[in-house]
């Protein structure tokens, strides 16, 4: 019995530490990965258009791909478009907020959590609700110049330390002033999980770290257990893997690198329309 197909998609490529967490627990199956690289950022658009976008993408990896399960591994459509991707397909889809607000509950012991991601997931407080739908509190904080340094490869640079530290800083004293002790820092964001080293340094002692990326590749590995287990170790040496971009190839096989922790390969140019 073969591995599952599982379509994994992004507004970029920052999805691909989603993919890594995924690769390291079903070498088994078969991943497809699309990045909407052509209509990025997301999180500069309506809700209804990152709506439009994400239901085009998941269509492309299900009906175009065989995708059997699909993972959105972008916090924006996460937040705004997974309903409408849930309607768009008839597969089961996985987004990456849930996981990482319930890796968060098991994790704190103060029921305080802080997330830092981007403006537009931190604009749709989705973390937040998924928090308080788990009886903690959740701060969030929008790190905008996060992501930009992650993409220049300054991932243990000084300069991002102190950036780092800046937002945390602000975090604990908008927590402190709740009368919160928030014990859990949530990683919302898919590039997040290159700048974990310099998290782990930056934290108060006792906050622990949580990647929603390692979190959902958790939950759709428990999800795809049974089907994981039919496949075999043995079936093959390696995941099949293929990747889709929508524009900037040579960036993502660039960049890609990074992320995914090893070569993404070639990337193949597809068109999903305007």
């Amino acid at each position: 019995m073969s591995g599952p197909v599982i379509g994994v998609f992004d507004s970029g490529f920052g999805g691909l530490t989603v993919l890594r967490a995924l690769l390291e627990r079903m070498p088994q199956a078969e991943f497809v990965f699309l990045g909407d690289t052509a209509r990025l950022p997301y999180g500069s658009k309506s809700q209804r258009t990152i709506a439009r976008y994400a239901a085009e993408s998941a269509r492309f990896l299900v009906e175009r791909q065989a995708a059997e399960y699909l993972v959105i591994a972008c916090n924006t459509a996460s937040a705004l478009a997974l309903e409408a991707i849930q309607e768009a397909v008839a597969v089961p889809v996985m987004g990456v907020i849930e996981p990482g607000a319930e890796a968060a509950a098991a994790a704190t012991k103060t029921g305080a959590v802080m997330v830092m991601a981007t403006e537009a997931t931190v604009a749709s407080h989705a973390y937040a609700a998924a928090c308080r739908r788990r009886g903690l509190r959740g701060v969030e904080k929008a790190c905008p110049l996060l992501v930009p340094l992650v993409e220049e490869g300054w991932t243990d640079h000084a300069v991002t330390e102190q950036v780092v530290r800046i937002y945390l800083d602000e975090m604990l004293a908008e927590s402190s002033a709740a009368g919160l002790r928030p014990d859990a820092l949530v990683l919302g964001c898919t590039h997040y999980p290159l700048l974990r080293p310099v998290l782990e340094r930056a934290v108060p002692s006792g906050v622990a770290v949580i990647d929603s990326a390692e979190a959902t590749a958790e939950r759709v590995f428990l999800s795809l257990a049974e089907r994981v287990a039919a496949a075999g170790a043995s079936e093959c040496d390696a995941a099949q893997i293929r990747c889709f971009a929508t524009d900037s190839v040579a960036k993502f096989e660039r960049l890609g690198s990074r992320f995914l922790g090893q070569a993404v390969g070639s990337v193949e140019l597809v068109d999903l329309g305007g």
